[in-house]
């Protein structure tokens, strides 16, 4: 049977109808740090804009999503809509075609805005594969008032060795009052992207421009020694199980007199209704030690869509609306100034949230000065700060930071620790087929 024009049209509205009654569901797949719990809380405003779509939220520990999202993107197993990644994967995984393009933006959402560094890690030539929520470099945390009391003086850009003596001299653990505190859990994006910045900052190289592991060399002997050491001595009990948010949270609660982590803490650092320390806290630049090459991280926590989603138009409404300049508004009239999401837009940047967040010009010259391309005081094959930008990478990293963690825990010395680290990562590369 032929439909005449009129009954093509009707037809057409009915199926238009019901899909829009219908509605669609995105999920989101995300990490449990606290912007993203505040997204998934302001996300009613999404919803009350767009009522065709409904969200469902997949809120995960770091390391768990990392491990969920790898395997449903590499099985193309099609769980998830809008995918929380970061600079590491969005390259890599876009190489592979299983992210959508972000192309044909509205003008409104200023993708010149963004950071120039920022666009650039989530790029793959000269394409955007993800759009960035919040950016991130790495911050030293201390306490002024521990400092003033023991008479200490924090160097606006001071070394690890610096540190490790004002830990020495902070430490009171009968106090609950500890030294130092840095993560310890196990990962490629929780203790080696602390760990791998140390190393940098020692001097040390992943990789040799022959792509053969340095993990046994000088350098990240003498950093391994040093970040055990000083957590053994100086950090709270239970460091290998502490990650972000463990971290954080002692932090908070004034159990840490100095923190070396990302600049993103700052606006919960400074949140009277989470820490008790908000007006005590101070922001200096990460350490250095040797060379300041790759001391300092550079991350975006970034939305994506897999090409594997059902729902990519609806995702993309979602993506667009979360990272633009209209949700920072947002955020700021709901929660203050200072709980923006930091570190992705030039216009966050005002006087006004200058003068209004205490940590934020640190963060600027922080991740203004991250050179994901110079990573190292020595020459490197690889891009990337506090990862190095292969595939292979996740396994490696996860790998080498089960072995610092045991060595944290006693149960081997730390040149045990890297010489399993050099031996796992020489197959592993191997049989990958480096050199390439």
């Amino acid at each position: 049977m032929k439909l005449l024009p009129n009954a093509l049209f009707l037809s057409a509205g009915i199926s238009f109808a019901l899909l829009c009654q219908a509605g669609e569901t995105v999920t989101i797949a995300t990490v449990n740090n606290s912007d993203m719990i505040r997204m998934q809380k302001l996300s009613k405003t999404f919803e009350a804009a767009h009522p065709d779509i409904k969200l469902n939220w997949v809120v995960l520990e770091e390391n768990v999503l990392r491990q969920r999202l790898t395997t449903d993107i590499a099985t193309q197993g099609g769980q998830f809509d809008v995918l929380t990644i970061g600079t590491y994967e969005t390259p890599l995984w876009a190489a592979k075609h299983w992210l959508e393009p972000m192309k044909d933006l509205p003008a409104s959402y200023d993708v010149e805005d963004i950071f120039p560094s920022v666009r650039q890690g989530l790029s793959l030539n000269d394409t955007l594969y993800a759009l960035p929520f919040y950016g991130e470099s790495t911050v030293t945390y201390y306490r002024t008032d521990l400092f003033k009391e023991a008479g200490l003086s924090m160097p606006e850009h001071p070394t690890w060795t610096q540190l490790g003596e004002f830990a020495g001299k902070l430490n009171h653990p009968d106090k609950e009052q500890y030294g130092m505190c840095l993560r310890g859990k196990a990962g490629w994006g929780e203790n080696m992207a602390l760990l791998s910045t140390m190393a940098n900052a020692f001097g040390a190289r992943w990789f040799d421009e022959k792509w053969q592991p340095q993990l046994t060399g000088p350098e990240w002997t003498a950093a391994a020694n040093f970040y055990v050491d000083t957590l053994k001595r100086y950090g709270p009990p239970g460091v290998s199980s502490n990650g972000f948010n463990e971290t954080l949270a002692l932090f908070n609660s004034g159990k840490c007199a100095m923190w070396v982590d990302a600049s993103v803490a700052g606006s919960f650092i400074t949140d009277k209704t989470q820490s008790n320390v908000a007006d005590k806290a101070g922001f200096v630049a990460a350490p250095t030690q040797v060379t300041d090459k790759g001391s300092s991280w550079l991350y975006a926590w970034s939305l994506a869509i897999p090409t594997s989603s059902q729902h990519k138009e609806a995702a993309k409404a979602f993506v667009t609306w979360a990272t633009s300049k209209e949700y920072i508004q947002l955020v700021a009239e709901k929660d203050g100034v200072t709980n923006v999401p930091p570190g992705t837009r030039k216009s966050t940047y005002s006087d006004a949230y200058l003068q209004a967040a205490p940590f934020a010009r640190v963060t600027l010259q922080m991740m203004q000065n991250a050179d994901p391309a110079h990573p190292s005081a020595q020459p490197v094959p690889y891009v990337g700060i506090q990862y190095v930008t292969i595939p292979e990478f996740q396994a490696i990293g996860t790998s080498v930071g089960k072995q610092m963690s045991a060595a944290l825990t006693g149960q081997m010395s730390v040149e045990q620790a890297l010489a399993n680290a050099q031996q796992s990562t020489e197959r592993e590369m191997k049989r990958a087929g480096y050199p390439k």
